[in-house]
């Protein structure tokens, strides 16, 4: 992972490298989130699905880190008044914070149409052809739209104060498979396109991508509860604001034991490629052991 990390944040710096015609203040502001730290788990599920499909690592390192970029995209809007409103973002002032809520605005449209400049890049330079190029943005554009990343969070801002209502577990799993979940399986979707993988493949991991994309979330959930708000880099808490999580709905060892279940799954779904997935595996651990 740190490997992948150093990689993925050379690949960043000449992606975001200063050019004529790209304002520099919106260069720094897209810049101040890119590198405000994270844990880089997209762009290594990229690499790492690459990697199990016969392509080497680095020859996916421009799809990786357009992904990173669309997260990146994702927490700005997040944090922004008219959403979350949150100030601190991994321990440091959000965006909007620093440079104003136009610009941050514009920092994640940015970051977002930069992300799929990247992509389209990639592909011309594996020579993909016509249909596995369009497929490859067709599926980030689809893990991050409507049906994915952003309707997730739609739905998940229509089920703050939801507590304990009838249904309310359905709601929460659909919401999370969708904000959370959707582009996670797509990072590994994305990483075995560009290896020219078989449906088999590109199946087995989606399925893998679904299980350790909801229980992300869930260990997101368990930590805001019992985690260091510092190692985190954050103030509030979602029980502070009425967010429907999966503590709220199954107490903290059913949390956990969901989470288990998801890792379990998600290490099944891997047995396609034997030991070509062992990165694949630690990281469904990491996942849920992790304490930020």
């Amino acid at each position: 992972m740190d490997r992948n990390a150093e990689w993925v944040e050379e690949m960043l710096e000449k992606l975001l490298a200063p050019t004529p015609d790209l304002p520099e203040n919106l260069r720094k502001a897209m810049r101040y989130s890119l590198f405000a730290g994270g844990k880089r788990l997209r762009p290594t599920l990229v690499l790492a699905a690459a990697e199990c499909c016969g392509l080497r690592p680095r020859k996916a390192l421009k799809t990786a880190a357009a992904f990173e970029m669309i997260h990146t995209y994702s927490l700005i809007h997040d944090d922004l008044p008219a959403m979350d409103d949150d100030d601190l973002r991994r321990g440091k002032p959000t965006n909007h914070k620093i440079f104003g809520e136009a610009m941050a605005i514009l920092a994640g449209d940015g970051l977002l149409t930069k992300a799929f400049e990247a992509a389209a890049a990639n592909a011309a330079e594996l020579k993909l052809d016509g249909e596995a190029a369009a497929e490859l943005i067709r599926l980030i554009a689809y893990g991050a739209g409507g049906e994915g990343m952003v309707g997730g969070q739609v739905a998940d801002l229509a089920a703050e104060g939801l507590g304990r209502r009838r249904k309310a577990a359905r709601i929460l799993e659909a919401v999370h498979r969708r904000k959370t979940g959707a582009l996670i399986a797509a990072s590994l979707d994305a990483g075995a396109v560009l290896a020219g993988a078989s449906n088999a493949q590109r199946g087995a991991l989606r399925a893998y991508g679904e299980c350790v994309g909801l229980s992300f979330q869930i260990a997101d959930d368990v930590l805001d509860v019992i985690g260091d708000k510092k190692k985190m880099g954050k103030l509030g808490s979602d029980r502070d604001n009425g967010k429907l999580t999966y503590v709220s709905l199954y107490g903290l060892d059913g949390a956990n034991r969901k989470a288990r279940a998801l890792a379990r799954a998600a290490h099944a779904h891997l047995k396609l490629f034997g030991p070509k997935a062992e990165l694949l595996h630690r990281l469904a651990d990491y996942i849920i052991e992790r304490d930020k």
